[in-house]
């Protein structure tokens, strides 16, 4: 029983030498925390504590991706591997601290990563098995595949890991901020939820695919439009598009009529003519459902078919005249005919019928605004039917009747003063429809025209400003004419058939039914006011009841719509005209849906006194966008300009904003904004706007790159150390993009004694950094660490040595002692 605490003896011997139990024991790397999920695209510090015996120097340190030594039985350093040598960067020192930064973390970065350290003894290494265990993670929405009008839609922000950081996510539609949380739910969606969907970690620039959100919805009744807009001519194209909208879109037919004649969005009539005119139907099929939408084509074309009807016989007798009536075909109707003597180049006549006094071939020309079109000739014949002794008795006769008037004249000259009056009188009676009229009366004095009177009436023109009078009649001019049967010379223009009274209405008057636009084309700002100019006239005699504004060139019902009775205009449209010859309106809050081109419409009393303005006034609304260049350096000079899609009709001083401010200094009627010599202080948000004007362009980032500036050094702890301690210095800068690579210097020394953002300095000097980025570098000034000699610590572990050794003699003699004594 006294043989067993020997061993017991020695066991504690073995413990209370240095070194035996404790060899391994202060070995060590620890990593908080040993598991990392972490976003493509972002920084990871991977934080790292290593320990060592006593006694050890650490040599150097690094960290590895692999657990395999390399072909030089050591592991390959992270820092020289050309995919982590740019984004590595060690926080640590040689002492205790191994953290990094690994910057712009990719998927493939996904690994196991450990830190190995060596010292100065053969012995003296160390590598922390197992590393810490890196994921890197992308995002991904999760939505529904199919999603109807009205449903609920829950999307989802999903990662393959759970993140490290606490992470907040934020949406994205269409690229733009919606709102924050790992879910987004639409509550009953509708069309205008359709876009694109993707989300975003609050403070990482990493933002996922985006998920096309596809809502299906039901179309409403189509619309049909017609490009180009206006007047449709014969031999143009022109194209009818059928708009209806619906996700999935429906199947689009087009019918003439009841004719199948295309399907497709779009229907082209190239080369159209009168045949193509009617009414076109497109039918919308969605899920089948039809729905319809009617247009009706009015096709223009010029005279043609033009032809001569003559009224009686082609032959005559000299001194009658034979009726030639111009007949044609077109659209409008022609209102201006010609008529011509076959090989005579002069116009013989106007109007749709024609006088023939002669013998000849005739025909007319038919003329519209589209064009004109001449008929085939006709011929009249005159037969001379009575003799010369006829003639002779004709011409006795009129020469007695002549010495008679002769005779009567002489008589009332005598009288002329004494019935004057009774003249006058007469004349009132006689031209009483004519009252208030200029009246001039005249004879011929040609015997042939001896029973030949005309009376010429001229009405001036009324004053709008007068009371209508519903019972005067406008004549422009009567002829009143009796003739013997004999050929007689008239003029032209004052046509007549024998024995009749008729009232001509001069050509002139279709000319008098006028709208006029000024401008005719009017480039606006998004959200400003807009006053359309127009003034109108209409002939004589008319009296206006009713004006309006409209959009379409097309008529409904029978009539054009009325732009104050449509729900997008009613309460922004305002008429500030009247009902004599003023037709502007003023359009508020004008939106880019406004562009479009607008008719001034107006009705008369007379069923067919109406008229509309066409072509109308073009309107375009524009708003602005800011152009600046992608990439500034300091010192460049930068030219922003504020863009519209047309040139502003009303003379535009523009205002330039950074950061939402105006710059007061650059407000110009040039639409430029000059920066010379940019510096970073110039950085921000650039808008522009019209003064005047509420509407604001989207603002503009101008991002200034320049290189390091400032650089300094702050020491952690203070400058003074004990030797075989270390002192933390660290580099700050600043730079546009951030400076990622610093290098370390002592002073007076040309290499470089460290690099990263931090240093550990183990010895005394005067230590400075130098920052660089792309666009350049500076260096710090320098800072002063000083060391004390306070004692030496190889010194100082090897009196603990001594120290150990001599209580081991002492335990080692007892232990003699005892078994001597046994």
């Amino acid at each position: 029983m006294s043989q067993r605490p020997a061993p017991s003896l020695l066991l504690l011997f073995l413990l209370m030498i240095p070194g035996v139990c404790s060899q391994w024991s202060n070995w060590g790397v620890w990593y908080s925390p040993s598991h990392i999920c972490a976003l493509q695209g972002s920084s990871v510090i991977m934080s790292c504590t290593y320990t060592y015996p006593t006694g050890h120097r650490i040599r150097k340190v690094f960290w590895t991706k692999t657990n395999i030594k390399e072909k030089n039985k050591e592991f390959p350093d992270l820092s020289k591997d050309p995919e982590y040598s740019q984004r590595l960067q060690y926080l640590g020192d040689k002492q205790q601290i191994c953290t990094i930064r690994l910057s712009h973390v990719t998927l493939k970065d996904s690994r196991m990563y450990y830190f190995r350290f060596i010292t100065y003894n053969p012995d003296g290494k160390w590598f922390g098995d197992p590393g810490v265990t890196l994921t890197v993670t992308d995002l991904q929405v999760e939505s529904p595949e199919r999603v109807t009008e009205g449903d609920s839609v829950r999307l989802t922000c999903k990662s393959s890991c759970t993140l490290t950081d606490r992470a907040t996510f934020i949406w994205y539609r269409n690229s733009q901020p919606l709102i924050k949380g790992n879910q987004i739910i639409l509550w009953r969606v509708s069309r205008e939820d359709t876009g694109t969907y993707s989300c975003g970690v609050d403070g990482h620039s990493y933002i996922s695919l985006a998920v096309q959100l596809n809502i299906r919805y039901p179309p409403v009744n189509p619309v049909i439009s017609i490009s180009p807009s206006g007047e449709i001519v014969s031999g143009h194209s022109v194209t009818l598009i059928c708009s209806s909208d619906s996700n999935p879109p429906a199947e689009i037919s087009w019918f003439k009529g009841r004719t199948f004649v295309g399907s497709g969005r779009i229907f082209n009539i190239s080369n159209i003519s009168s045949d193509d005119s009617g009414e076109y139907k497109c039918k919308s099929t969605y899920e089948h459902e039809d729905k319809y939408s009617a247009v009706t084509l009015n096709v223009m074309y010029p005279p043609r078919n033009v032809s001569v009807l003559i009224t009686g016989s082609g032959e005559i007798v000299s001194g009658d005249s034979v009726t030639l009536i111009c007949s044609s075909d077109s659209n409008p109707p022609a209102l201006n005919f010609s008529w011509f003597k076959e090989n005579e180049s002069s116009v013989v006549g106007s109007g749709q019928s024609f006088s023939a006094l002669q013998s000849g071939r005739f025909y007319c020309q038919a003329h519209n605004q589209h064009g004109s079109h001449r008929s085939d000739a006709v011929t009249v014949t005159v037969h001379h039917g009575l003799g010369w002794h006829v003639w002779l008795g004709i011409t006795v006769a009129c020469l007695g009747f002549f010495i008679i008037i002769i005779i009567i004249l002489f008589i009332m000259r005598k009288r002329r003063d004494a019935k004057t009056e009774d003249h006058t009188v007469k004349q009132d009676n006689l031209y009483s429809d004519v009252t208030g009229r200029d009246v001039h009366v005249s004879e011929s004095a040609d015997c042939d025209d001896a029973q030949y009177a005309t009376v010429t009436s001229s009405k001036p023109r009324r004053d709008r400003n007068a009371p209508d009078r519903r019972d005067t009649e406008e004549i422009q001019y009567a002829t009143v004419q009796h003739h013997k049967n004999k050929q007689t010379k008239r003029s032209e223009e004052n046509e007549s058939q024998y024995g009749n009274i008729r009232i001509h209405q001069p050509e002139s008057a279709v000319s008098q039914w006028h709208v006029s636009y000024s401008p005719s084309h009017i480039c606006a700002l998004k959200d400003s006011s807009v006053i359309m100019s127009c003034t109108y006239t209409y002939p004589t005699g008319y009296q206006i009841r009713r004006v309006f504004w409209t959009k379409g060139n097309v008529k409904e019902d029978g009539e054009y719509l009325d732009l104050s009775e449509d729900p997008e205009y009613s309460q922004r449209l305002q008429y500030l005209g009247d009902k004599q010859q003023i037709c502007n309106i003023r359009l508020s809050h004008v939106t880019l849906k406004d562009s479009r081109m607008y008719y001034f419409r107006f009705i008369t009393n007379i069923t067919e006194g109406k008229w509309i303005g066409k072509p109308g006034v073009t309107l375009t609304v524009t708003d602005l966008q800011v152009e600046s260049p992608e990439r500034v350096t300091e010192g460049d000079s930068v030219r922003l300009t504020c863009k519209s899609s047309c040139t502003l009709t009303d003379r535009a001083t523009f205002i330039w904003y950074r950061n939402s401010q105006p710059l007061t200094e650059r407000r110009d009627r040039n639409n430029e904004l000059l920066l010379q010599s940019v510096r970073r202080e110039d950085a921000g948000r650039y808008s522009c706007a019209v003064h005047g004007h509420n509407h604001i362009s989207p603002a503009v980032q101008l991002n200034v790159m320049y290189p390091p500036k400032s650089v300094s050094v702050s020491t952690s702890p203070s400058g003074e150390i004990v030797s075989g301690d270390s002192v933390t210095l660290i580099c700050s800068s600043d730079s546009n993009p951030p400076a990622l690579n610093f290098s370390w210097f002592k002073e007076n020394e040309s290499s470089a004694v460290g690099s990263g953002q931090s240093f550990s300095a183990l010895q005394s000097g005067r230590f400075y950094c130098q920052a660089h980025n792309q666009h350049g570098s500076q260096r710090s000034d320098a800072v002063t660490v000083t060391g004390e000699a306070f004692i030496n610590t190889l010194l100082y572990l090897h009196i603990i040595h001594q120290f150990g050794e001599l209580i081991m003699m002492i335990f080692l003699f007892q232990f003699i002692m005892v078994l001597v004594g046994m």
